[in-house]
């Protein structure tokens, strides 16, 4: 790479998540003796095989989210590296272990069998339904951690073309996620008689922040039938939803289920491949039909949440999934007029109230952390989203100069670098290593020089 700062930080991203995230693994090669925690469980296969448990980074716990995408740059690795092959193949087992039995949560405890101490987050939550803190660090429901669970699984088998995730514990967190889509499809009001449906899952917070809890005693705010979309309660950024239709989750999930129907289609799973391309085909109806609203300055752009009763949230968010992604994601092509209509509108501090512009930086940020720091995360999907050279640099520039620890920080404050959250940041690490990636493959001229030859990493490894 020509430019040598930018070259470090991939020598130091690249690889952070296996320096630094791997709190637990076991290749699954020895049965290991019974032990006082396997009294708790008599399912055949429980806690079997690989397994692996992938922190955040400075929190240890695990995001299904964080986790599938800290692992998706090695991803293309995987089928000629048999070590990292069975780090992914457990990190499948354990995220279906996670599904099985608290599918409504976002981030876990150390598994049992790791005899890691879990730890507290310190809140005070009231959730429905229940869950086990031994077991759970958090639990906001998110569709984009179902989402991320399915992703996992269809990355390893793209790239590895290995079956041996498909085992009974997967295909029970198969039925346990489509459960939990069933029940977050459900409308808030009885279409027929108008009576209330009570929700499956309720999240109440103690707390002075109403963007850590939900409205309506932990319901959230109504939703109508009808629509073919998925309920979320909370966003990739584990914020609140304002309008619980969250439209680049279902988005992420839609691509995701067809992914996995094509998968088992494959394996001669036709049934549940069926039922999965059902859902899949539903949601991405749902979200032309509802999910895309008429801006009388920008056009026909995609709704960052809807309600399904005509109400919308026009935003974008730095977190992943989210509208800015949408190609990255596989949910359309770039130069669909509608999703361009959609960037030029968050791109710009006049369409997206979350986009941040400063002396010292410029990028999409959220109400996670304030609206004064924007997420180094989005400028690297503005340049994976982008064909233009100038705004890739541009991109690249800004998240160069902003890293100067060498190693990605979740927000940084618009007007003055040094004043950042979180010091390393390994899910915003690995999205710098996966764009740096991207451009070798894509534009390898931007990084190392004219006349330089497409650099793909799957196939220069031996």
């Amino acid at each position: 790479m020509e430019d040598k700062d930018l070259a470090r930080i991939f020598e130091n991203a690249f690889p952070n998540t296996l320096d630094t995230t791997v709190k637990w693994h076991v290749d699954g090669k020895v049965k290991k003796p019974r032990a006082h925690w396997d009294d708790e469980y008599n399912d055949e296969g429980h806690w079997d095989g690989a397994q692996s448990f992938i922190v955040t980074g400075d929190i240890n716990a695990e995001w299904l989210r964080d986790s599938t995408h800290q692992l998706a740059q090695y991803q293309l690795l995987a089928k000629k590296d048999k070590e990292l092959q069975s780090l992914i193949l457990g990190a499948i087992n354990t995220q279906a272990e996670f599904v099985i039995e608290s599918p409504y949560c976002n981030a876990f405890q150390p598994p049992p069998p790791s005899q890691v101490e879990p730890v507290s987050n310190g809140q005070d939550d009231s959730v429905h339904p229940a869950y086990e803190p031994t077991r759970v660090f958090e639990c906001k429901y998110e569709i984009d951690s179902l989402a991320s669970f399915l992703a996992l699984g269809n990355q390893f088998y793209k790239s590895t073309g290995s079956k041996d995730f498909l085992r009974s514990r997967w295909y029970t967190a198969i039925e346990t996620l489509l459960l939990v889509l069933e029940e977050q499809a459900m409308p808030t009001f009885d279409p027929k008689t108008g009576h209330f449906n009570r929700n499956e899952y309720l999240f109440r917070r103690r707390t002075s922040a109403g963007t850590e809890t939900l409205n309506l005693n932990g319901l959230g705010n109504p939703l109508n039938g009808g629509t073919g979309l998925i309920r979320s309660a909370f966003r990739p950024s584990d914020d609140a939803t304002i309008l619980g239709f969250f439209i680049p989750g279902n988005a992420f999930m839609s691509v995701e289920l067809k992914r996995t129907a094509e998968m088992l289609t494959s394996v001669g799973k036709i049934d549940l491949a069926k039922r999965l391309q059902t859902r899949g085909e539903e949601i991405e109806k749902g979200i032309w039909e509802h999910g895309v609203v008429s801006h009388k300055r920008y056009g026909p752009v995609f709704a960052f949440e809807v309600d399904g009763y005509g109400s919308s949230i026009i935003m974008d968010d730095a977190n992943l999934p989210s509208l800015l992604a949408l190609p990255a994601m596989g949910f359309l092509e770039k130069d669909d007029q509608v999703y361009q209509n959609t960037r030029k509108m968050i791109l710009e501090r006049e369409g997206n109230p979350y986009y941040m512009n400063g002396r010292s930086f410029a990028g999409i940020g959220g109400p996670h952390i304030g609206v004064q720091h924007a997420w180094p995360m989005s400028r690297l999907m503005q340049a994976m989203t982008s064909d233009d050279d100038e705004e890739i640099l541009d991109s690249l520039r800004a998240v160069r100069s902003s890293s100067r620890l060498g190693l990605v920080h979740e927000s940084i404050h618009v007007e003055r670098v040094a004043d950042y959250t979180r010091s390393w940041f390994a899910w915003a690490n690995s999205v710098f290593a996966q764009t740096i990636l991207d451009i070798a493959a894509r534009k390898p001229h931007l990084l190392f020089g004219k006349g330089a030859e497409p650099y793909k990493i799957d196939e220069q490894v031996q």
